[in-house]
Parts: structure tokens; sequence; C-alpha cells
């Protein structure tokens, strides 16, 4: 006989949270009133060893996934382990495992897909997984996909495509946001398979999440490859479910003062539904588990769920791309009932510690308190944070069903990292939408310890080929002459002479992507030509000679690559300044201030202030976990005296410092495969890479142009220690301390009788390294600008050819 194919997506067990009482006394009572009626649907002439062996496997399955069966019924399947298999076999299993069912699927022999209801109830849980079966009647006997579908489980967002402007396909409007409030998942991993047996009778466990309460109807279909579907509205069945409303967590978030604080929360259940071990996973699901583009144990199961979460219109403005949520005192987060952990923190200042968290049914809200514990407080010691390259849209934030996010989606981001001074950045994604928010000066969400202030990078304009710039203070956002994107200069001369001519600070982005040597070099600074075919430091080699570039970013891109372009052209007795940035969220999008300048004013906190100070030098950069402040050479700090120190002859100097760092005593794994990446693989700078082997020590090391000449031990214990050091000086130089690849002072120039800092090796690096860049540039700079760009070439060709006729060797 022919029956239904019964995908019966079983009764709702709640994923949520690892619930094992309420779930199989709701699957009890479910099978209870079910039996019955399931007999209509039995599905015969099954071979019942097969099935058995299924049903035991997807017994296995529901309890990884906090969704067991009920006891009663775990009972009845053992048991028929222990009896002889027989066609009453097949019956009783179906007849088990058919009230779990939400809907039944019948293949027919052409392989055609059917769905009908099955008897589950559609109960489900806001802001939680619920699990029901799936009853698969497969008559064609395929192996392929089962691909459950929905229009309310359709994409809440669109991933940036880079464009200036959202592309009309991907526009999603609010209704179209509100009623995407599912999320479906088949549950594809071990012990279950990714695809269908081929037998002709199996369950597969469907996993459904809600993000809304009440009554919600939606659509649920099944396919196994377009075009598979059965026709006259029989390929999906419309279902009116009941969702129960999650639990209202009020959140009591202090600083470690007692002070109201907003915080990062990290919430997992530690149960992997979404990973698909056979195919590649949406990345509105996947985003939030990488950590330096690596997947992360760590974040399995995260809540909210992150595919669903949408800034422009949710209560709060969580990222899809990121594990974390941040949340202020007083405010709160709906969790359904179950078991989670959190991981709760703010920005590498403070210990990231983890708390057990317990939502209990039957209640409507609970109260769950954090401390914020640091480890040190850098603004307290006069120093403060910030990051020059943030973004609003592109990359990871979607273009749809807005442009990137507002600017109080990001300043959210901005306190829970305790950043105290951030640069959003408008650029090429989004541009003609996110330049509303620019205004020449910082933005009103600003308070007197965290400023914000919207600036330019010019990326995904015609000149980037030779380098994205990073313009800060600006007071004009538009070239002179232009209306579009595309009307901009072609190389970077112009942008900066135009930036410079409204008092705005300059420096190029991501300054090693396109630096990397031409053969494998390991020393620092090495003669290695660079590559010169990226969008970081570029035409810098040309246009620091002008006098056009005050800063050079460091801090996301590998540090060898980023630094041996500025060690040089500090030996050819150029000052740029160095300064940290994160590019968020394209290099990193984790968080903001990943790589940070810490810096000093010399008045109160301002953006102005900070500028100034990253202009002169009063900074050093770090990726928070490790700090060099008091740096100074006979007693001339950097960004103080023109960061200059004039001796008569050559002498003793006397350097001190105090440093401090935090890691944690024992390395766990994802620290340790940090630890032994290879220098080009994220992250590129983080304290863990200068880790003396297993111990708690890094090295402080004392540069004299470039070269490491002394390291003093560090125990990363998160107490300040005093450093000094000596060297005897010969020649004028730089000094400068790092840890590699965590913190970066910027130098101290030492003249020694009136004689420039020159190296020959390096001029002669630089004189090579402008031919490298033309030749890899001047194609896509504009006929109309090949003379003056040729100009400005020639004009840095001089330059460096008369420092390598006056400098020592």
């Amino acid at each position: 006989m022919k029956y239904l194919l019964l995908p019966l997506i079983c009764l709702p067990m709640l994923l949520a949270a690892q619930h094992n009482a309420h779930p199989a006394a709701a699957g009890s009572n479910q099978h209870s009133s079910h039996s019955a009626a399931a007999d209509s649907n039995i599905v015969d002439n099954i071979d019942p060893q097969p099935l058995l062996a299924q049903a035991l496997r997807l017994q296995e399955a529901l309890a990884f996934l906090g969704s067991a069966l009920a006891p009663a019924d775990v009972q009845h399947l053992q048991a028929l382990q222990r009896q002889a298999l027989t066609p009453a076999t097949a019956a009783a299993i179906q007849r088990l495992l058919d009230p779990y069912c939400l809907a039944t699927v019948e293949i027919n022999p052409e392989a055609r897909v059917k769905v009908n209801r099955g008897p589950a109830k559609a109960s489900l849980i806001q802001g939680g997984w619920t699990s029901f079966l799936v009853k698969v009647h497969n008559e064609a006997g395929v192996t392929a996909r089962l691909e459950p579908t929905s229009a309310h489980a359709s994409p809440a967002l669109h991933i940036s495509t880079s464009a200036a402007r959202a592309l009309p396909e991907n526009k999603l409007s609010k209704g179209q946001v509100q009623n995407r409030f599912l999320e479906l998942q088949l549950y594809r991993n071990r012990p279950l398979l990714p695809s269908l047996s081929g037998f002709a009778l199996e369950y597969a466990v469907l996993q459904v999440y809600s993000k809304d309460a009440g009554q919600r109807e939606a659509d649920l279909g099944f396919h196994i490859g377009q075009g598979t579907q059965d026709i006259g509205f029989r390929n999906s069945i419309p279902l009116l479910f009941n969702i129960r409303p999650a639990v209202k967590v009020m959140l009591d978030i202090k600083d470690e003062d007692g002070a109201p604080a907003m915080a990062s929360l990290t919430i997992t259940d530690g149960i992997d539904r979404v990973r698909d071990s056979a195919a590649k996973t949406d990345y509105r699901l996947t985003l939030a588990q990488e950590n330096y583009q690596v997947y992360s144990k760590a974040l399995t199961g995260i809540y909210p769920l992150p595919s669903r979460r949408v800034a422009a219109y949710d209560e709060y403005p969580d990222f899809f791309f990121q594990p974390q949520v941040y949340r202020q005192d007083g405010e709160h987060i709906m969790l359904a009932p179950g078991h989670y952990t959190v991981s709760f923190t703010r920005g590498p200042e403070y210990l990231t510690q983890t708390k057990e968290l317990v939502i209990p049914e039957g209640v409507t809200s609970v109260k769950a308190s954090f401390r914020l514990q640091r480890w040190i407080n850098m603004a307290k010691l006069g120093w403060y944070s910030a990051d020059h390259h943030v973004h609003a849209a592109g990359c990871s934030h979607y273009e749809s069903p807005e442009e990137g996010v507002s600017p109080v989606d990001i300043w959210r981001q901005v306190l829970g990292e305790d950043l105290n001074v951030a640069a959003v950045l408008a650029w090429g994604p989004g541009w003609y939408h996110q330049k509303q928010y620019f205004t020449g000066q910082a933005d009103t969400l600003s308070t007197a310890s965290n400023i914000m202030r919207y600036d330019v990078e010019v990326s995904g304009f015609p000149s980037s080929h030779c380098g994205h710039l990073v313009l800060l203070r600006l007071k004009e956002d538009d070239y002179p002459g232009t209306s579009e994107i595309e009307d901009w200069p072609s190389w970077t001369k112009p942008v900066l002479q135009w930036a410079k001519s409204q008092g705005a600070v300059t420096g190029y982005a991501h300054s090693g992507w396109g630096l990397a040597p031409i053969t494998p070099a390991t020393t620092l600074p090495n003669e290695v030509l660079p590559k010169m075919d990226g969008i970081g430091a570029m035409e810098y080699i040309v246009t620091v000679t002008e006098g056009l570039v005050d800063f050079f970013s460091a801090g996301d891109t590998p540090a060898p690559w980023e630094l041996n372009m500025w060690y040089h052209t500090l030996n050819c007795g150029f000052r740029t300044r160095l300064s940290g940035e994160t590019d968020f969220p394209c290099i990193f999008d984790e968080r903001v201030g990943i790589a940070r300048s810490y810096f000093k004013p010399a008045a109160a906190l301002d953006y102005d202030g900070y500028v100034k100070a990253l202009q002169q030098g009063r900074c050093y950069v770090s990726d928070g976990r490790s700090h060099i402040i008091d740096f100074a050479v006979n007693d001339v700090e950097p960004g103080t005296g023109n960061s200059e120190l004039q001796l008569n002859k050559p002498q003793d100097l006397r350097i001190r410092a105090k440093a401090a760092a935090w890691l944690p005593i024992q390395q766990d794994e994802e620290s340790n495969a940090i630890a032994h990446r290879p220098s080009w693989e994220s992250p590129y700078w983080h304290l863990e890479r200068a880790r003396i082997g297993q111990s708690r020590q890094v090295g402080v090391e004392l540069l004299i142009n470039g070269v490491p000449v002394d390291t003093a031990p560090l125990t990363a214990d998160g107490k300040l220690q005093e450093l000094q050091f000596s060297y005897h000086l010969e020649h004028s130089a730089w000094a400068a301390l790092r840890i590699l690849p965590s913190a970066h002072t910027n130098p101290v120039f030492i003249i020694v009788d009136k004689q420039p800092i020159l190296l020959r090796q390096s001029a002669e690096w630089c004189r090579k390294t402008v031919d490298q860049c033309w030749k890899m540039k001047q194609g896509n700079i504009r006929t109309s600008e090949q003379p003056a760009a040729q100009a400005a070439y020639d004009a840095a060709r001089k330059v460096y050819d008369g420092l390598i006729k006056t400098a020592v060797q």
C-alpha cells in the first residue's frame, strides 16, 4: 500500500537550552494524544532493522540537542532493540516516533515532493529552538539533501556587496523583515546523515527558532532540489504557531567601581545546531561563530540567534556577525528557559569572566548581575584608547534593510569595548547613505569620556589601488568639483593635499596590504622589495617625501609587512607617527578596538586633542593586552619637544619606561593556536604571539633604527613594572620600545652633532620601492593625471637619490 511520507516535524522540544524535564513531559503528552491517529499513517513493508538503527541514532541526536524523547518512549525503543525484528517492529517504531512529527513528506517514484501536516502541536518558544521530527516516505529512493523552506524563514538581511548604493534586488522593507521571524535547520551532523539515505522510510530532525512571541502563521515546505516540489500547492503547508514568550532577563551590570556600565555579553548553550559538516552554511548563521576567521568551539549555540538579529528594527541593535551583544545596566535580554554560559567583559583592559545562567520555567522575568573586573585602567594613568578606523557600512555590515547601521548602533559598540575615541569612517560601500552622518565635529552622542566622530576613508574610490587613505578631522567630505565617487582623483597625492588644506590629519589605512616581500624575509628591517600589489601604504613611499602623511597605520595587517616600510622611512629621516586601527568590520569584525592607539592629550579629552597627540606621536599602538608608557630617552618622551633629543657627541643613553601586560597563567587551545600561526594569518597583533614558550613572560625590546639591541623580560601578570636600558649611541638614530607583535611605542629622534638620521641601505630600499610602486600602479592612474603623477614619483626618486649620496652605510 502507498501511504503518505510523513516527515513529521515532531513534538516541540525546546532547544533554546538543555531542557530535560519539560520537553520530556511535553513529548510524552503529545505521544499519548496522537497514538491512535498515528496508525492511519503507518507505512507498510518497511524493513525493521534499518529503521530501528535510525531510530536509535535519532534518540542520540535529540539527546545531544537537549531534546530527548520522553522517558517512556526511550524505554520502549530500548525494549524493541532486545526483541526479534518483525514487520510489527517497523510499525511500533512509527507509532513511537510519529507523534513527534510536525510534517510528513512523501517523495513519489518520480521524485516529486508532497508535504502534509503531522500530529505534533505547532508550539514554539520565543528566542529558543524547538525540535520536531519529519517523517519521510522515500518511494524514489533518492539520496539528495532534504531542504526545509519557508517564506517566513527567508533572510532578514543581506550582507554588503561593497556597492556605493544598495543593490535593488537586495532591498527589504520593514514589513518583509518583520515577517521573517523563523529560522529552520535540519540537523545533519553525526550521528545523523547530511542527506537522505535512500531507505524507503526515515525521520529527520527539524529545528525551528522563533524571534517573535504570540500567534504567527508560517508556511512550511520541503524539496530535494529546485523543481522537485509537487504541483497544486502540495509542496508546503500552512501552520499557525503558538509561541510562548521568552523570559525577560533584567541586567544589573556594574563596573568594578560600582558605576553602571555597558558590557559585552556572549551567551551560549554549547549545542551546535546550525553548522553543516557536508555543505557551506549560510553566512548569517556562521559568521558569529568565527573568531579571527576560524571556527571557535567556544561560540557554539549563540543567543539571541545571530541570523535573526536586525539592528535597524530590533529593540537593541545587536550585530548578526558578532557572537556578543552589548547591554547597559538596567537593560534586558530575552531568553528561553534553559541553561546558559555567559562570557562577559568590556574590552582588553578588562578580564573576561564567565557565569552560568539558569532561566527557569514558569516565570516572566529574572534578574542577572554582572560585576566587571579590570586588570588595568589606562585612563586613570592619563592614557586614552582610540581606534581611527571603524565603519558603519560595508564588509560584514548589511546593506539591507538599511545601508549600514546608524550612529547609535556603533556607539554601543564603542561603549561596550571601553573605547575612548572612535573615528567612524564613511567610505565606498553605502557612501551616499552614510555621509549624512558627517558633520565635521564630534557626534552628539559623545560624552566627556567617550567620543565618536564621522570622518572619511578614501576606499572604493578611483585612487584606492594606490592605497586607502584615512582622513581625520575633515571640515568638508566631498572632493572639490565632484558629485559622484567616480569623479575623485585616481591617485592619492591630490586627495592628501586637499585634506591637508583643511587641517586634516592623514595616513594610509591597513598599511601592510601590498607590502609582503617579493621573497620570504624574516628579519626587521629587511631589504627585500615589497610587492606593492595591494591597497595599503602604497604611494606612502612617494607622498611621505612631500610631508603629506601624518601617521602610519598598524595593528590590522601582518606586523613585519607594516613595520618594515615604516622603519625604512624613519631611517631616511621622515617622522611619520604610528597609529593603531582595527578596520572594523572588514579586516576584523569581532569588535572595535582590536588594535588601538593609546594617547596622552595635553588637556581635557576631546577629538582635537586626540588627533594632535596622534600627529605628534604622543601615543603608542597596542592590542590592549600590553602597554608601554612613560617611555623616555634621557627624559625626552615621544610627542614632547618634537620627540627630539639633541646630543653634542656620542654618549650613553638612559632609557626608561613602565610596562604591563596580561596573559592567563595557562594558555588555552585557541590561544596556543594563535601563538603558532604564521605572521600573515589573523590576528596579526596579539600578545599570545609574544609569549615566551609556556611561561607568562614576554620580551620588551629596545630598538635603535628598527634593530633590537636589548631585551628586558616582562611578566604578563597585569602589574606595571619599571624598565631601564642603557645604550651607547655613536650616530644619529631613532629609538623605540616594542613587544612584538602586541605593543609599539612611537620613536624618540636622537640627533648627534646635528647630523640627520639617515641610513644608506634604507634610502636605497625606498628608492627601489618607488620604482616598484610606479610599475604596479601607473596603469590604473587616469591618462589625464599621468603627467602629474609621473612628476611626483620623479620628485620622490630625486629625494631618495639625494639621501643615498649623503647617507652613511
